[in-house]
């Protein structure tokens, strides 16, 4: 089968079995955050400090927070079968608008701190499976095993500590300098500065799977009759390695990026909190406290939406790495 035919077949694949699992998901979440107690209702009247039981019957009928749960939940598909996403009873906006202004900000984030893990656990992996079972091996073994252990929000309040307080050299929140009418490369710069932290932070607990995986990977690859006939034929080492075996290595790797490309949103949740990020993750903090339930429903349809494509994206990118994956499909 041609190239375009294996991905004509794996995108009509991908569109067959999202429809179902979306509905699926939309359907679970709604009855999961239903089970949450209180309500948009209750968070709004707590916080204006005299609301009545008059005035909270009519912010509930006013949300639809008072039909019996079958209803909202045709409601929300109907919305959803319009392509809308709800509104949102906290911020008094739609929650498609809402989501669109903070989706940005944790993309670039989240594609920041894949790039990082992604390229950082490639070569630290690549160097234990080179010196594996010496010093080198052992001492990045260790070092991949703490920035696993460690907590993501312990790892960020550190980072700050350390290049913010104490030497000064990053900012220690937010996504740009505040007054600042920078344009152009100067603005990027900026911009570049605010996510070093936050992208460092995400990074570092995939970076150490990255690493591991990639050893592993690559030590079962070594073993291969392939490899052992490139080396009798003289191949140099780097070309073994990168051309031969790293490639070859990939396969695993690239089908835990997929996965993580959408796991990363809860990743982010905590690192945007810390950092004071606007992005999908604090937002959806925020939605928590304030029991926004039609925002929580919208970042985690947009989070399993980005899950399917990104997996999409891993079947193509695999069936290119090597083209027996996509004739087997």
């Amino acid at each position: 089968m041609s190239a375009y035919g294996r991905v004509g077949r794996t995108i009509r694949k991908t569109i067959l079995q999202a429809i179902p699992t979306m509905l699926g998901i939309v359907v679970l979440n709604f009855f999961l955050l239903k089970l949450a107690p209180g309500d948009a209702a209750d968070v709004m009247a707590a916080e204006s400090g005299s609301a009545t039981v008059e005035t909270m019957a009519a912010l509930r009928e006013r949300f639809g927070l008072d039909n019996p749960i079958l209803v909202q939940l045709a409601n929300y598909l109907n919305n959803l079968a319009h392509f809308s996403l709800g509104f949102s009873p906290r911020y008094g906006m739609p929650v498609a608008d809402l989501i669109g202004q903070r989706l940005p900000g944790t993309l670039m984030l989240m594609l920041a701190a894949l790039v990082i893990a992604i390229t950082v656990g490639l070569l630290l992996g690549s160097l234990m499976a080179t010196f594996s079972g010496r010093v080198a091996d052992r001492v990045i073994s260790i070092v991949s095993l703490l920035f696993y252990s460690i907590p993501g929000f312990w790892i960020g309040l550190m980072l700050i500590l350390l290049f913010s307080v104490k030497l000064g050299w990053l900012p220690s929140g937010g996504d740009s300098t505040i007054g600042s009418r920078l344009t152009g490369l100067p603005a990027l710069f900026d911009r570049v500065r605010y996510m070093v932290l936050p992208a460092t932070s995400l990074a570092l607990f995939y970076l150490a799977i990255y690493a591991r995986l990639t050893r592993a990977a690559m030590l079962e690859v070594k073993s291969q009759d392939f490899v052992r006939t490139a080396r009798a034929k003289g191949v140099s080492p780097f070309f073994l390695i990168t051309r031969h075996i790293l490639r070859n290595a990939l396969i695993p790797i690239t089908t835990m990026a997929g996965m993580h490309f959408g796991g990363m949103l809860g990743g982010a949740v905590v690192v945007e909190t810390v950092y004071s990020w606007p992005g999908l993750g604090r937002l959806a903090f925020e939605a928590v406290m304030a029991r926004d339930f039609s925002v929580l429903l919208g970042i985690l349809l947009l989070s399993s939406f980005m899950v399917i494509v990104a997996n999409a994206a891993v079947d193509l990118l695999q069936a290119w790495i090597d083209p027996r994956i996509g004739a087997s499909r």
